[in-house]
């Protein structure tokens, strides 16, 4: 094999492990809203109720389906990855139009099948907070 042949295969092997190593999410990866934990992540009067908002720099959804029922999910589309941009009576995706119930994250219309990851919250007074990590349902 030539030098040249062979600094050709390195690189070619390097530049896969490398370009490989992005795809996929792994499981042990710190995910956005680890960030936030145990932290206040808005005030009730910030999520309206039979809706709710999008925390774009936490990927989380808020949603208040009635009167001081407050809960929380990720914002990552289970479908494609997207983030969730919209919530009205439903959690929408207008990547691709799945749709979301808005009290318990089941998915109300695909294309999605799986539903959104949710995650424990304490409200006190106005005050919502994201819970520490392990406290999840």
């Amino acid at each position: 094999m030539s030098r040249r042949h062979a600094l050709g295969v390195a690189c070619v092997t390097g530049a896969a492990v490398v370009g490989g190593s992005g795809c996929g999410r792994s499981e042990d990866a710190p995910k956005p809203q680890d960030a936030v934990r145990g932290e206040v992540i808005a005030r009730t009067s910030d999520v309206p109720v039979g809706g709710g908002t999008v925390l774009m720099d936490s990927k989380l959804v808020l949603t208040q389906p009635s009167d001081d029922e407050f809960h929380a999910y990720t914002a990552v589309c289970t479908h494609s990855g997207c983030t969730i941009q919209q919530v009205t009576t439903e959690i929408e995706c207008l990547c691709h139009g799945s749709r979301f119930d808005i009290a318990t994250g089941e998915v109300l219309g695909g294309p999605a099948n799986e539903p959104l990851e949710s995650f424990e919250l304490t409200v006190e007074g106005e005050e919502i907070t994201l819970a520490p990590q392990g406290e999840d349902r």
